[in-house]
């Protein structure tokens, strides 16, 4: 018999909405996807971040846009005024990516300072920040010193990957994220992850967020696994001219 209800599942989603080509439309019809699985968030485009925050009121997925996305490399001032916009629009959870330049030229100084500064913005205003590290392009030693920092900082979460590198989160790779991280600090998976077993794997892991462009399929099959009824195909709302 399974161990774990829907919404433990469900709420370990991060439903994907970064691929640069979404159409208003499809990022519509994303946000009402999410709102219909219950998943834990919608990581959205943040031009569009505005408009998810006012559609997912009243619901319990919270809103959720990216830092620096995806390479990491903007100044340090850009990533932190990112941080405050999406801020007072009422992001409840920031996806930042470090500065990878930095991170495997050994500038642990500037790495060091970007990641407490934003999570400092974050954490006065009560919002809550997942730090990318985008392994794909780091040894060891880097993610391991990345795990220390993001501790030290008091980030909510270390994740593997923005899924736009050239690979994504590896069982190897969110095992060496576990045992280098403290609590508070959780583990997210990004990129990767693709079915329901391997949804289910990590969870048993103890990973905590799952970044997913899948959710249909993952949710989908969870369902029909603890069964319970298939959830119908959504309507998106008809989106504002001025989006």
């Amino acid at each position: 018999m399974p161990t774990y209800q829907y919404l433990d599942i469900a709420k370990m989603i991060d439903h994907s909405l970064l691929n640069p080509t979404f159409s208003v439309e499809q990022l519509e019809a994303g946000i009402q996807l999410a709102i219909a699985y219950d998943v834990g968030s919608v990581c959205i485009l943040p031009y569009y971040h505005k408009r998810c925050v006012e559609l997912l009121a009243g619901t319990t997925v919270a809103p959720s846009s990216t830092v620096g996305f995806p390479h990491g490399g903007h100044h340090m001032k850009s990533k932190l005024f990112e941080a405050e916009l999406l801020i007072e629009e009422g992001c409840l959870e920031l996806d930042m990516v470090t500065n990878i330049s930095a991170t495997l030229s050994g500038n642990w100084k500037l790495v060091e300072s970007e990641i407490a500064a934003i999570v400092r913005i974050a954490h006065d205003a009560k919002r809550r920040v997942k730090v990318i590290f985008e392994n794909c392009y780091l040894n060891t030693e880097q993610k391991i010193r990345l795990c220390k920092i993001c501790c030290d900082a008091g980030a909510d979460w270390v994740k593997t990957s923005t899924g736009y590198g050239t690979g994504g989160a590896t069982m190897e790779d969110l095992q060496l994220m576990l045992d280098n991280v403290t609590a508070p600090v959780q583990v997210k998976a990004a990129g990767g992850i693709r079915d329901c077993d391997s949804l289910l794997k990590v969870w048993e892991m103890g990973i905590t967020r799952v970044g997913s462009s899948r959710t249909v399929e993952m949710l989908g099959e969870v369902r029909n696994r603890l069964g319970l009824p298939a959830i119908s195909p959504i309507a998106s709302a008809p989106a504002p001219s001025s989006y």
